[in-house]
């Protein structure tokens, strides 16, 4: 059997699969760079062709999108928004196990979420003062649902569900259509299940500018989630401080600790998992056992030969993927750490010694029976996590990504006396001489 995964020291592993590449770092090849040129006229590179785009949704609305629309996905639609029957003969057409699939995994994401919900606090003093949080909702949100070959609905129930524990008002749905000119059956079905208010067919960097902006058909949201191409990623940056995202999600990762005890199937199952996503994918092991190291790597190749995205996968190991050898799982771990990664699956003998020292990570998986392909479903809590190193500082979505907090002031009399001096001492420090005379003037002196 030819070895699809390599073994590597961690030295090398630290020049090659163990560093990353910027997000945005991508090549433009030069199919990506005729395609551009076709639609727009002119070299532009990716970043200049969203400019382009959202300057030109901003000015002209939904004739943008009609035109974009026709021009990249090579569609003619006549209507954005997805109609209630449309919607319906999706649902009708999906298999029955498939949507109760969907039901199963919206139901425990909404278990899961419905724990996190907080509410607002007044907390009241012995002096008649108080001090508080408001805590609200956002009013709308906005979902991105890639629709390409392979559409997720899983990603629409991870966001729209949380949205609505939180209490969002309206979650609205742009997804790019088909060839002809429907969305993808199954997003629709995802979209029913979730109740969310409206969906659009529209995608790219167009439909990130239609959420930021708003058109005549589609209304601006107060923030935008979900995966897309390089383009939506792109415009993702662009309009970020006119309205709240999520992130900007890069490829896919998945970070596996292994010691002698692993199962090597199962570890070999869980990178090639990882690996089909994406050719841009990081499916990585770290083990302090070459004995292991080996046998995953020849039950990579062995399972790979009945898969149907075995060249994806294939690629994703060549270019992102690896076992590596550490010399302990102390040392296995640090480097989890600093790499950050978005799933870190502990496959070893003990696994919940282990969590306490995670640091950095989207999501710990402990134990063998907590597959990250699980978790992309039906597990609970929501899919959308930090990628490429993020989880340094980053979270997953959670029912916080869709709550606002506005804090609340309101100090007795007699607190303010106290405290006063304090501020204007401050004040005068900062140079603020009008921020003095503000809070002296409650005390009946001047400056």
């Amino acid at each position: 059997m030819k070895n699809i995964v390599d073994i590597y020291d961690v030295q090398t592993a630290q020049q090659a699969i163990l560093r990353r590449k910027a997000w945005d770092a991508v090549e433009v090849t030069p199919a990506l760079r005729a395609g551009i040129e076709r639609i727009f006229g002119a070299p532009l590179t990716p970043d200049q062709a969203v400019e382009s785009i959202l300057a030109d949704v901003r000015s002209r609305g939904d004739a943008a999108l009609f035109d974009y629309t026709r021009r990249i996905e090579g569609v003619e639609i006549d209507n954005l928004r997805v109609s209630e029957a449309e919607i319906e003969a999706a649902w009708q057409a999906t298999p029955v196990e498939l949507r109760e699939a969907l039901q199963i995994a919206a139901g425990r994401i909404r278990a899961f979420h419905e724990k996190q919900y907080k509410q607002s606090w007044i907390d009241w003093d012995d002096e008649g003062g108080a001090l508080g949080q408001l805590i609200r909702p956002l009013e709308r949100v906005g979902i991105y649902a890639p629709g390409g070959r392979v559409p997720y609905p899983s990603s629409l129930l991870m966001a729209a569900v949380p949205a609505q524990v939180a209490g969002v008002a309206e979650v609205v749905v742009v997804s790019p259509p088909r060839k002809d000119g429907r969305i993808a059956e199954v997003i629709l079905a995802a979209a029913r299940i979730a109740g969310v208010s409206a969906v659009y067919k529209v995608g790219g960097a167009q439909a990130i500018g239609a959420l930021a902006y708003g058109t005549q058909s589609i209304p601006r949201v107060d923030k935008i989630l979900g995966p897309g191409n390089l383009f939506v990623v792109l415009a993702k940056r662009r309009v970020f401080g006119q309205v709240g995202i999520d992130g900007l999600p890069g490829p896919t990762e998945t970070l596996i600790l292994a010691d002698e005890s692993a199962n090597p199937a199962l570890v070999a199952a869980d990178l090639l998992a990882q690996a089909e996503h994406d050719v841009l994918a990081s499916p990585i092991c770290l083990t302090p056992s070459r004995e292991l190291a080996v046998r995953v790597q020849g039950e990579v190749a062995r399972q790979i030969t009945s898969l149907d995205r075995a060249a994806v996968i294939a690629e994703a190991f060549a270019g992102q993927g690896g076992i590596v050898i550490t010399d302990s799982m102390a040392q296995a771990m640090d480097l989890a750490n600093e790499y950050a990664p978005e799933h870190l699956c502990l496959l070893v003998r003990d696994p919940w010694a282990w969590v306490g020292r995670v640091r950095n990570a989207g999501g710990v998986f402990v134990g063998e029976d907590a597959s990250e392909a699980l978790g992309d479903y039906v597990v609970g809590p929501t899919h959308i996590m930090p990628t490429g190193g993020t989880a340094r500082f980053g979270s997953p979505c959670t029912v916080w990504d869709f709550l606002k907090i506005t804090s609340v002031f309101a100090p007795a009399a007699s607190t303010v006396a106290r405290i006063a001096p304090a501020a204007i001492t401050i004040a005068d420090a900062e140079g603020l001489s009008a921020h003095a005379a503000a809070i002296a003037i409650r005390q009946h002196k001047r400056p």
